[in-house]
Parts: C-alpha cells; structure tokens; sequence
C-alpha cells in the first residue's frame, strides 16, 4: 500500500473513532460562544505544530471562516517572537507569562498538546485555572496530565503525531464554524 494509502486509511478509521467527541466539541463551542458573547477573548497555546494550529485558529477567528462577520477576539500565544524569545530563558512560563499579561477572568484558553504533557502548556492551564479562566485542552494519546487539568479535555484517539494534528485542525475548524453559528453572525 502506498504511503498517500495508508495515511488515508488511518484517518478514515479515526475519523470513525471522533464521532464520539461530537458532545464535548458541542460542551467549547458553548463555552466559546459565552467567553464572547460576555466580551472575553479565546486565548491559545502549543508547541510546534501546534503551534501553528493556534495561529491557524486565531486567524479564523480575527478574520473569518465561513461568513463575513465583525472580526471576533482572538490572540495565538505563540505569535508574538519578542515576548516569546524574551521570556524562553525561562521557557516553561513562554505562555503563562503571557496569560498574566492578556488574560481576564471569564476568557477561554485552548491549550493544544499532541502527548498532554508540554510543560509550558501545563503551566499556562494552571495560571489560567488560577485567574478564572475557562479551559479548554485539545489533546492526543491518552490526553496526558493535561487531561485532568482541563475544563474540557477533548483527546484524539490515536497516538500518531500527524494523525493527531489532523485532527485537532477539522476540530478547531468545527469550533470555528459553531462560534459563528451561536453567535448569529454572518
């Protein structure tokens, strides 16, 4: 089997496997939707390829996704190389650092981890649990210690990298899609 083949085949499977998340993808639509509605801001955090699904997010939302709407309130935490390359002397408070800076009680954090367990997610999801703040992981694997951190806790299930970031993209889109629907826009 070719490798398009083959990559194609683990993803149907899991995509099967993803029809069970549909009530918690539902539970942070709901949370996102009230976050803005109530004037806060989603927040978002990860490493790596993650990283760029939190940009990739963020622009979905300060831009648009389906609809032609009124910009809505966003910030990728990984963005921003001063605060990033000023804080990483200490790079385990990269994003709680900026939490502290950005956030308000009532926001939402998305925190994206393949494995659950990046330690500068771990620390951001603490100080956003300690400012009042809604958390929300998107997580792979067995979800990690960031599992039982999170609000909500929406694990992948597989243990492939790729298959896991493909994932997290058709459900950060999802969100994307319900926030303009719950909010009315468009």
């Amino acid at each position: 089997m070719s490798h398009l083949k083959h990559h194609i085949e683990e993803q149907i499977d899991l995509l099967e496997k993803m029809k069970d998340l549909d009530s918690l993808i539902t539970d942070v639509i709901a949370y996102c939707v009230t976050t803005i509605s109530d004037g806060g801001k989603i927040l978002l955090c990860g490493n790596g390829g993650s990283a760029s699904d939190c940009q990739h997010i963020a622009a979905e939302l300060t831009g648009r996704f389906l609809k032609e709407r009124r910009p809505l309130p966003a910030i990728a935490l990984t963005t921003d190389t001063s605060a990033l390359t000023a804080i990483a002397n200490g790079y385990a408070q990269v994003f709680s650092r900026q939490l502290e800076a950005l956030a308000n009680p009532g926001d939402t954090l998305i925190a994206i981890s393949t494995s659950g367990n990046s330690e500068n997610v771990i620390g951001a999801v603490n100080l956003a649990k300690s400012h009042a703040l809604r958390v929300i992981g998107l997580l792979g694997r067995s979800g990690g210690r960031l599992k039982e951190l999170c609000d909500i806790s929406i694990v992948v299930p597989s243990d492939s990298t790729p298959r896991i970031q493909e994932a997290h993209i058709l459900i950060g889109h999802t969100i994307c899609e319900g926030i303009e629907t719950g909010l009315g826009l468009g």
